[in-house]
């Protein structure tokens, strides 16, 4: 406890002598960027401006949640509506590296519009060590591209200050816990969101369906989880396939996609082993999800695939 605070300490002070005027960080809601607000925000206090970004790949409620969340830590919030321009931007693109990096570029075109409107000269961030590890660089291969990192534009007119750049998951959610951090047991969210979980052409209507999955999935598991069926894994998610085959709703022959469930167990997201759910407990979400996704998803199946050889999100 002492040595948290310590450096608890330690990156307030240091974003001190980094940080001369008005800073700009994304709240998402994310373990890493609320640390990474709380510390800014202890650091410069008023000097902090604080976007929520929605870029229409959040989970159900999220906006919401997120909202309260820093409401209640006394930091202020502007909430940002970008979906449109988000769903526009991706438009037709389906390769997983192409679409992180819109989305990187995209968030920082929406930090400059809300740099002019606030003046501010930092952009700070959550990045966290897997992130710059993934992304690449150097001699290192680039496993993916983190929207916050290889998504970056080359031509950002910001000072870009991450506290929290040489320390892994584990780490920053002790220091969550440290700060009061509600999201400190959240589970890991993806920064492009549900972006990266529908894998193909985003659409809304593909992107809600993965969204409801979501919903499905974690609400499913948590309850399990608190009916002592399983333990509640480090991720758990569902994704969207752009694989269509028959169903049969009633005795009407449908076309569907496909729900993949996505469970692991891991200490830092560096590697991961998949979580053996049971068999009751899935088969209880498959049911809800094409219940739910009628017409839309007649097969939902469960990933258990190890990081490595696989990655923890599917793209």
């Amino acid at each position: 406890m002492m040595q948290t605070q310590m450096l608890i300490d330690e990156a307030v002070e240091t974003l001190q002598t980094q940080i001369d005027d008005t800073a700009i960080i994304a709240c998402s809601g994310g373990i890493d960027s609320s640390v990474a607000a709380v510390l800014a925000h202890r650091a410069v206090g008023s000097l902090l401006h604080c976007v929520y970004v929605d870029t229409g790949f959040m989970r159900k409620g999220e906006t919401d949640e997120v909202r309260e969340m820093f409401n209640d830590m006394g930091i202020e919030i502007k909430v940002v509506d970008a979906s449109d321009r988000f769903f526009n931007s991706l438009q037709g693109i389906t390769d997983p590296e192409e679409k992180r990096k819109i989305i990187g570029e995209q968030f920082i075109r929406v930090f400059e519009e809300e740099q002019r409107s606030c003046g501010a000269k930092f952009l700070i961030q959550g990045t966290i060590a897997p992130d710059w590890i993934e992304s690449g660089g150097g001699e290192r291969d680039v496993i993916k591209s983190h929207h916050n990192v290889g998504g970056l534009p080359e031509d950002v007119d910001l000072t870009i200050v991450e506290p929290l750049h040489e320390f892994y998951k584990d780490e920053v959610r002790i220091i969550a816990r440290e700060l009061g951090i509600k999201s400190s047991e959240r589970q890991p969210f993806p920064g492009p969101g549900l972006a990266v979980r529908v894998l193909g052409e985003l659409t809304r209507s593909r992107v809600e369906a993965c969204r409801e999955a979501c919903h499905i999935v974690e609400t499913g598991l948590l309850q399990a989880a608190s009916e002592g069926k399983c333990e509640i894994p480090w991720q758990y998610f569902a994704a969207l396939l752009p694989v269509r085959s028959v169903g049969v709703h009633g005795d009407t022959r449908v076309h569907g996609e496909t729900i993949v469930v996505r469970a692991v167990t891991s200490l830092d997201g560096m590697s991961a082993k998949y979580s053996p759910i049971p068999h009751e407990v899935l088969a209880k979400i498959s049911t809800e999800i094409t219940n739910a996704l009628k017409g839309q998803v007649n097969r939902v199946v469960y990933d258990i695939t190890h990081k490595p050889p696989g990655t923890i999100e599917w793209e």
